[in-house]
């Protein structure tokens, strides 16, 4: 179980829901707090960013994963254009908190980590590509917050390793089933994995989707996810790595009534037997009792000719037809009468 400033994390409590942000913003600063502002208005849980200090993190030697960008020459030169200060990183943080949000930014270097460390993130996301900077994941742990891992990029002998490095560092943490493909297709996302981990490593788990979609997220919920993280865009017509990936907000907000809706049906807390019971009155407005088709005369035997059944349940029930069926009548019955128990020999 994994706790935040609002929120408690695990078996027992709602999904987290996270909207990723990362570079959505495209740099601008009156962007990311336009998200901010959206994304409260959808009721998810968190919102997050990523926090890229380029010369802590790359070269002019990294290459593009896509190369999208139409005003930057190298991969070197997006990071740096992505970068906020420390009094802005603040500033956002602060919006977060008064909108109702936690705020979480994934670090991608020493620096970064230090960096939100200081503003005051009360948790980590480590990244699919970072699981294995063991040094990134030790200087998250010197802070003693929680951690969540994404599985997307990792052997299941590294998520092991990590796995033992965090049970013996004494935080709490917990994993997210990922894909690394954007937009991932339905074949590619593995829900299954979600299980599978609770029962190999015993903490809280969920998915960090990348299909574009809302039905992922919804089926991990109804799967039992801890977590969900989604990423978030204002349009899919947008300039970015990641829109063919995301939801538009109204999707979130989608996404999110779906999850919570999907909780509530998972908790229900009557039997059977008690929803039945209280539906006694609708019972007999929908079901039918037996009325005498025409005139039946005294000692005249009821038979299929002479009863039928009809709406509401009044007298004697229609499932009891068959104890009807070959008696007599105890007295003459008009037609469109009722049968009681007292009309059958």
């Amino acid at each position: 179980m994994i706790l935040t400033e609002r929120t408690k994390i695990g078996e027992g409590h709602p999904c987290f829901i996270i909207a990723e942000i990362a570079q959505a913003h495209d740099g601008s600063l009156g962007m990311a707090h336009a998200y901010i502002d959206a994304v409260a208005k959808t009721g998810a849980d968190a919102i997050k960013f990523q926090t890229h200090i380029a010369d802590e993190e790359s070269s002019i030697n990294e290459p593009w994963r896509v190369k999208f960008s139409y005003q930057d020459k190298t991969r070197f030169d997006y990071w740096k254009r992505m970068e906020f200060t420390k009094e802005q990183w603040l500033g956002l943080k602060k919006h977060a908190d008064e909108a109702g949000l936690v705020f979480l930014s994934s670090p991608f270097s020493i620096a970064a980590v230090r960096l939100l460390d200081e503003i005051g993130v009360p948790m980590w996301k480590v990244a699919s590509g970072e699981v294995n900077s063991l040094y990134l994941i030790e200087e998250m742990v010197k802070t003693g917050k929680p951690i969540i891992l994404s599985s997307g990029m990792s052997y299941m002998e590294e998520l092991d390793e990590r796995a033992d490095y965090l049970n013996k560092a004494g935080v709490e943490w917990a994993i997210v089933e990922c894909t690394t493909a954007y937009p991932t297709a339905p074949e590619q996302i593995d829900l299954a994995q979600m299980a599978f981990y609770k029962d190999r490593y015993g903490c809280a788990v969920g998915l960090s989707d990348h299909s574009g979609t809302i039905f992922p997220a919804l089926a991990a919920a109804a799967l039992g996810a801890d977590i969900i993280e989604v990423h978030v865009c204002f349009s899919k017509e947008l300039f970015g790595p990641d829109v063919s990936a995301s939801l538009t907000t109204d999707e979130l907000k989608s996404m999110v009534e779906g999850t919570r809706f999907i909780e509530r049906m998972k908790n229900v807390s009557d039997s059977k037997a008690e929803r039945t019971a209280k539906l006694e009155e609708l019972r007999k407005i929908f079901g039918k009792g037996i009325i005498a088709r025409a005139d039946i005369k005294q000692g005249q035997h009821f038979t299929m000719d002479n009863i039928t059944f009809v709406k509401p349940a009044q007298g004697i029930k229609a499932e009891e037809w068959k104890k009807v069926l070959g008696s007599t009548a105890a007295c003459d019955i008009p037609a469109k009468t009722f049968l009681t128990e007292d009309m059958i020999d």
